[in-house]
């Protein structure tokens, strides 16, 4: 059965993700799509790292622009 959690709906089957500063529902036919996206963060936020131990400046990179979008997608292996 459902049951309210903080003024939310929690039905059985989402997802409950938390830490020390709290919980993330995460309702279970969104589930998939939203882990697709973070995977893909993920590995672009590595791929900052890595140009930022190389010597890259941050600016451009957050918040990505158009030039390092483009060599971000040409360099990604995914």
């Amino acid at each position: 059965m459902p049951i309210g959690c903080g003024g939310v709906a929690v039905f059985p089957g989402d997802i409950a993700v938390g830490d020390g500063d709290g919980v993330v529902i995460i309702p279970a036919h969104l589930a998939e799509g939203l882990a697709a996206e973070a995977r893909g963060m993920e590995h672009y936020e590595a791929w900052v790292v890595d140009q930022v131990k190389a010597g890259a400046s941050i600016i451009g990179l957050y918040p990505m622009n158009e030039e390092t979008r483009a060599r971000y997608q040409a360099e990604r292996s995914d």
